[in-house]
């Protein structure tokens, strides 16, 4: 019994070590995080967590799976700094209590980064968590290793009152454009 707990743990442990030595961190230098919000008159506001974290797991059937996690204290509406405060309040992200969006993507073949398309995956933002799709762009030709040596751009938009965030719905349209450019870093391992 006890040797079998002791292989049950070794093999956790090389399952663990081969999934670190698998997965690729966001390079947060090169990797913007963004996201556009439009007033009912017209204005456009971009927004920036420059707060984030997030990974690409290489999963053994060789597909992948991307998390992300954004701090919404971290939230920033660019050259509206009113703005910004509304944004981390209560009526809108409510940083304080819920702080982080995360992303977990469904299993995907490594030629979507090529050839783009639809990434399905579970968004959770303020304690709601819905499926969601975003939409990857193709890829350059000239681009040798997509994420590594050219921006992988991806985008989408979600309807914040399917969130619960639903506030100023007056002066801010529902729709919520997130728009990313993620650079990887070298494996972990």
């Amino acid at each position: 019994m006890f040797g079998r707990v002791i292989a049950t743990g070794a093999c956790a442990c090389v399952a663990f070590v081969a999934w670190v030595a698998n997965a690729q961190d966001f390079d947060r230098a090169r990797s913007r995080i963004g996201f556009e919000l439009q007033t009912r008159w017209g204005q456009r506001l971009e927004g920036v967590f420059p707060d984030f974290e997030g990974d690409v797991e290489v999963l053994p059937d060789g597909r992948h799976r991307v998390r992300m996690t954004l701090r919404t204290a971290s939230v920033e509406i660019i050259g509206h700094p009113n703005y910004t405060s509304f944004s981390r309040g209560d009526g809108f992200f409510a940083a304080e209590r819920y702080p982080q969006v995360s992303f977990l993507s469904d299993p995907y073949p490594v030629a979507l980064l090529r050839q783009g398309g639809p990434l399905h995956g579970v968004l959770e933002m303020h304690g709601v968590r819905r499926r969601q799709a975003f939409t990857i762009a193709p890829t350059p030709m000239e681009c040798a290793r997509p994420a590594y040596d050219c921006d992988l751009q991806v985008e989408g938009s979600v309807r914040r009152g399917d969130y619960g965030i639903d506030a100023w719905q007056i002066a801010v349209r529902d729709r919520v454009r997130f728009l990313l450019r993620v650079r990887l870093g070298e494996a972990r391992g």
